[in-house]
């Protein structure tokens, strides 16, 4: 009987043992993987970071952030077109997500398999926090360039509606959207800060 406990006693201690350990690894890969994603986004504020691994974002898959915006685009009407994938995997391309990568994988994946809308909601916060701690005219010139790049794969599907004087049709669902991206990223600093905080 003695033995038997003895033998419990020492298989729990074992047990909490290596969970100590395996919950040590894994607080050190976090934190290794907080500073490389702050890096990666030119010394991002704490909270960012935090927001973005909240949301499963890891430093192989960060390449992706500005992407998420553009894919949710292409989603609003149910699907994913053939012209809307090619033009995503373009400017994925340009930001040097290549064919075979840990990103290209997930970005597969997301074009796919639609990520949920709690996903694209508190990825554009976090992306407008981001560009909030960028100097302004850099700031500026991205939010521009991300608006630009949304409509620009909004008008590969084809709808009725047009948006910002286009000569292409934008369908209502993107439209709403294109408006509800834009606004977002016009946030102040303080509100950004406030809405990925909360989650």
């Amino acid at each position: 009987m003695t033995e038997r406990k003895n033998k419990m006693e020492e298989d729990y201690f074992r047990k909490q043992e290596k969970e100590l350990v395996e919950k040590m690894q894994t607080d050190k890969t976090r934190e290794s993987e907080c500073l490389e994603m702050a890096s990666s986004l030119g010394a991002a504020e704490a909270d960012i970071v935090n927001a973005l691994q909240k949301l499963g974002y890891t430093p192989a898959i960060l390449p992706l952030l500005y992407l998420v915006p553009i894919i949710q685009v292409a989603w609003a009407e149910g699907s994913v077109s053939k012209h809307e994938r090619q033009l995503i995997l373009e400017a994925a391309d340009v930001r040097g997500i290549k064919f075979g990568s840990t990103a290209y994988e997930c970005l597969t994946e997301w074009l796919n398999v639609r990520p949920t809308e709690e996903f694209f909601e508190r990825t554009l916060r976090v992306i407008s926090a981001q560009l909030k701690t960028l100097p302004p005219e850099l700031c500026e010139s991205s939010k521009r360039d991300l608006v630009s790049y949304c409509a620009k794969v909004a008008e590969a599907s084809g709808g009725l509606i047009g948006f910002l004087g286009s000569s292409h049709r934008i369908c209502t669902e993107e439209r709403v959207l294109l408006a509800r991206v834009a606004a977002e990223l016009e946030r102040s600093h303080q509100e950004s800060a406030r809405q990925i905080i909360k989650g």
